[in-house]
C-alpha cells in the first residue's frame, strides 16, 4: 500500500506549511485566498530550492494550476499524472509534505519526482517524460471497468509533448470515453526550447485568446438555460467549431483524435483556471485542455532565464548567482568534441532536449549547422544517428545513460545490425545521487552488453575519457559507447596516465586479484594499497575497455585463484557475470566474487550508496579479506 514518507524535516517549515495540512483545506478557500497561497507557495520553492537544488522554472510555472487542481478536483479518488515528473513540487506541498519540503532529494527525504510509495496522492510514478497519457488511459480505463469513481488528470507539459509516447497515448485514449483529463502545460519550453511541428500548433493557438474567453461564457450560459440549454449547446457546438476553423483557420488536431478542447487559458489566472477544469469535468469524456504558462513565474531570473534554473545545485536569491560549476567529465567530453569537430567536418552532435547538461552549448553556438536537439526522443536520435552514419558522417549522441534506456530497439535493430558506426556518449553513468531511482545509470553496461559488435568504454579520469572519446569515433567499427559518471574525476586520479590498451594490470605477488572499471578504480587503487599494508598483497586489473574483453585477458584472469570483481552497475547482465562465464567456459575452479547493485538505487548521495554496497576502498578491501566493515 502508499504510504506517507518517513522522512522528518530537517530545518523550519514554510508558509505553505503552516497554512495547508491537507488538499481538502482549499476547497473552502475564496479566489483571494488561493491567490494570496499561490504567492506564499512561490516564496517556499525560491527558499527551499536555493538549499536544496532542484527543479525550479518548471514549478514556479505550475503554481497557480496545482492550486486549481487541488481546489476542483479531489484525490486520491481523482488521480493526478504528472509529466514530466519534476513539475510535482508544489503538487507534494499541498497533499501534506509541505513540513517535509527541505528534506527534497536528500537521503531518506522527499523525491523529487512523483512516488505511490511515498504518498496515496501520487497516482504513478513519472521519472522519464512522455508516458502521463498513457498511464492515465489506463488508470482511466481501469476506473470504468471497475465502476469506479472519480477522473484521471494528466498534466503534460515541459517538453514532454516532444516525445513520441505521447502521441500513442493520444491517439488510443482519444478513442476512449472515460472520464479523461488531458491538461497541455504549455511553457515554450522543455528543458531546451521545444522543437518541432507541436510548438508552432501550440502557438498558434495561443495567439486567440479572446475567443476562448468568449467560447467559454457562452458554453457556460448556454449550458445553464433550463430544459433546452443542453439540447441547443449539443446542436450550436458543431457551428462554433465550424466557426472557429473558419475565422483562425486551426487544425482539428486534438478534436480529430477524439478530445473535446478547451483553451487555450491563462495558467496563472485561478478564477478562469477553476471555470475550465469544471468545464472539463461536465464533459465527462477525453478532454484537452490547454493552459499557457510562463515558466519561473515569479522569480525574475528563473523568467529570464528559465533554462538555467531548470535544474539547479542552489543559487544565492538576491543575486540569483548559483555556485560556480566545478570541472566535470560533461565538461571535459564538450570541449574534446568541439576540439575534434573543429578538424573533422563530418562529426556532429545529437542531443534529446538537454544540450545544455550534457556539456554541448558550445558546440551548438560554433557549429550550429552540425548540432542536433530532437526533443525527448531518444528512439528518434538513434535511428536518425544511424542515417547520418550511414551517409558517411560521424554522429556523436550525447545522453543520459537512464534516458537511453529508451532507445535500446533502435539501438538493436536500427544500428546495430548493419554496422553503423554512431558513438553513444553516455553521460550520468553509474549511482547519480539525489534524482532517486529514475535516474540512476546502473543499467546501460548490463542491456548494451546483449548488442552484438558494439564496443564500451569506461573512462575512470578526464585524461582517459579524451582517448576514448577519440577511439570511439575513429578507431571502431560500428557502434561504440564511452560511458562516464556525474561529476568530476576522483581527485586521486587528476594525475593518472591512461593506457591505449584494453586494460592495465598492475601484478603483485600472490593468488588474488581485483578487477573494476569506471571511477571506481580510484577506490579499488585506495583498497589495494591497505591490502598491500595488512600483508595481503593484491594484483589489480582495469579494465580500458569493457567490450569486447580480450581474449590475451581471460587466460591471465584464469590465473589467479581468488578474483574479486567490482562494478558500479547492475549485477544481471554486467561485465562482472559476463567474464564470470567466460572463464567458466575455461574450466576455472578458483573462487570468484561479483560485487555489484542488485536493486533500484533511491535517492542518495553516491558516496553513501557506495559504502553501503562495498563499492568503496574500505568494502573492497573487507570483502577481499572476508572481514566485516561498517557500511554506515
Amino acid at each position: 500500500m502508499p504510504h506517507e514518507t518517513a522522512a522528518t524535516p530537517s530545518g523550519p517549515a514554510g508558509v505553505c506549511a503552516e497554512r495547508i495540512h491537507s488538499p481538502d483545506e482549499l476547497k473552502t478557500m475564496n479566489i483571494p485566498e488561493l491567490e494570496h497561497l499561490c504567492s506564499d507557495i512561490r516564496q517556499d520553492l525560491i527558499n527551499t530550492i536555493s538549499q536544496t537544488g532542484g527543479h525550479l522554472s518548471s514549478n514556479l510555472g505550475v503554481v497557480e494550476l496545482t492550486v486549481a487542481l487541488h481546489k476542483v478536483f479531489r484525490t486520491p479518488t481523482d488521480q493526478i499524472v504528472w509529466d514530466v515528473g519534476h513539475q510535482c513540487y508544489v503538487h507534494k506541498m499541498l497533499t501534506g509534505r509541505a513540513r517535509l519540503f527541505d528534506t527534497l532529494r536528500k537521503e531518506n527525504g522527499l523525491s523529487g519526482f512523483p512516488s505511490p510509495r511515498e504518498s496515496i496522492h501520487d497516482a504513478f510514478i513519472a521519472g522519464h517524460s512522455s508516458t502521463a497519457i498513457s498511464a492515465a488511459n489506463g488508470l482511466a480505463k481501469s476506473k470504468a471497468m471497475l465502476g469506479e469513481d472519480g477522473y484521471v488528470i494528466a498534466i503534460v507539459g515541459d517538453g514532454a509533448m516532444t516525445g513520441g509516447l505521447a502521441y500513442e497515448g493520444l491517439s488510443n485514449a482519444g478513442r476512449s470515453k472515460d472520464k479523461l483529463i488531458i491538461i497541455l502545460n504549455d511553457n515554450g519550453m522543455s528543458i531546451g526550447k521545444n522543437v518541432g511541428y507541436v510548438a508552432r500548433h501550440l502557438a498558434a493557438l495561443k495567439a486567440r485568446p479572446k475567443y476562448v474567453k468568449f467560447k467559454a461564457t457562452f458554453s457556460d450560459i448556454l449550458a445553464a438555460i433550463p430544459l433546452v440549454g443542453k439540447f441547443f449547446h449539443d446542436r450550436i457546438l458543431g457551428l462554433k467549431v465550424s466557426l472557429k476553423n473558419m475565422i483562425y483557420h486551426q487544425s482539428k488536431f486534438f478534436e480529430e483524435m477524439g478530445y473535446a478542447y478547451i483553451g487555450p487559458l491563462n495558467g496563472h489566472d485561478i478564477e478562469n483556471l477553476v471555470k475550465g477544469m469544471e468545464a472539463a469535468k461536465r464533459i465527462g469524456s477525453p478532454v484537452v485542455l490547454h493552459v499557457s504558462t510562463m515558466k519561473g513565474k515569479g522569480f525574475e531570473f528563473a523568467e529570464r532565464n528559465p533554462d538555467i534554473y531548470h535544474g539547479v545545485s542552489g543559487f544565492n536569491i538576491e543575486t540569483g548567482i548559483a555556485a560556480p560549476a566545478s570541472k566535470s567529465f560533461s565538461a571535459v567530453f564538450g570541449e574534446e568534441i568541439c576540439e575534434l569537430a573543429a578538424n573533422d567536418d563530418r562529426i556532429s552532435t545529437i542531443t534529446a532536449a538537454m544540450s545544455d547538461n550534457v556539456g554541448l552549448k558550445r558546440f551548438s553556438e560554433l557549429y550550429p549547422k552540425r548540432a542536433f536537439d530532437v526533443g525527448i526522443a531518444e528512439g528518434h536520435a538513434v535511428t536518425f544517428a544511424a542515417g547520418l552514419a550511414h551517409n558517411n558522417s560521424l554522429p556523436v549522441f550525447a545522453v543520459f545513460s537512464t534516458f537511453l534506456q529508451r532507445s535500446y530497439d533502435q539501438i538493436l535493430n536500427d544500428a546495430a545490425i548493419i554496422g553503423e558506426n554512431i558513438t553513444l556518449a553516455i553521460d550520468r553513468a553509474g549511482i547519480t545521487g539525489d534524482d532517486g531511482e529514475t535516474h540512476q545509470g546502473i543499467f546501460d553496461v548490463a542491456f548494451l552488453n546483449t548488442i552484438p559488435g558494439i564496443t564500451i568504454y569506461s573512462p575512470c579520469c578526464y585524461a582517459e575519457l579524451k582517448i576514448n572519446l577519440r577511439q570511439a569515433v575513429y578507431d571502431i567499427k560500428g557502434i561504440s559507447a564511452v560511458r562516464y559518471p556525474r561529476g568530476g574525476q576522483p581527485e586521486s586520479l587528476a594525475e593518472y596516465v591512461p593506457d591505449y590498451k584494453p586494460y592495465t594490470l598492475s601484478a603483485a605477488d600472490g593468488d588474488t586479484l581485483i578487477i573494476t572499471y569506471g571511477r571506481i578504480f580510484a577506490e579499488a587503487l585506495t583498497a589495494a594499497e591497505q591490502l598491500k599494508s595488512a600483508g595481503t598483497p593484491v594484483s589489480l586489473i582495469k579494465l580500458n575497455r569493457i567490450k569486447p574483453l580480450d581474449g590475451e585477458l581471460i587466460d591471465i584472469i584464469a590465473g589467479y585463484k581468488k578474483i574479486f570483481f567490482f562494478e558500479e552497475g547492475i549485477r544481471n547482465g554486467g561485465t562482472g557475470e559476463y567474464l564470470g562465464s567466460r572463464l567458466l567456459e575455461r574450466g576455472f575452479c578458483g573462487s570468484y566474487r561479483i560485487t555489484a547493485l542488485d536493486s533500484f538505487v533511491p535517492v542518495c548521495r553516491p558516496e553513501s550508496w557506495m559504502r553501503k554496497v562495498g563499492l568503496d576502498a574500505d568494502g573492497m578491501a573487507a570483502i577481499v579479506t572476508g572481514v566485516p566493515h561498517d557500511k554506515n
